[in-house]
């Protein structure tokens, strides 16, 4: 039961990390809409450090941001240990 609320949990970030990556396509939103808001404020604090981590390794990577990219694999990892441990 409680597995199966953190792997729900996990899914929902996915879903907000991906809103997040699609309003970023949309150059025009106002990123002071309450919806980008909390877009912003449900993934930043996550994708921040990725993001730190990223720069300090990779620093020829330019302007992209892979952060969003990590941080779903990263999600699909821990559910399938998750998944793997339980079964």
């Amino acid at each position: 039961m409680i597995v199966n609320l953190f792997v729900w949990t996990l899914n929902i970030h996915s879903l907000i990390v991906l809103a997040r990556v699609l309003l970023t396509w949309f150059p025009g939103i106002d990123p002071y809409h309450p919806v980008a808001r909390f877009l912003f404020e449900a993934t930043e604090p996550v994708l921040l450090p990725i993001r730190r981590f990223l720069q300090q390794q990779f620093p020829q990577m330019g302007p992209y941001d892979f952060s969003p990219m990590v941080l779903l694999i990263l999600i699909m990892v821990i559910e399938q240990v998750i998944i793997s441990a339980i079964a």
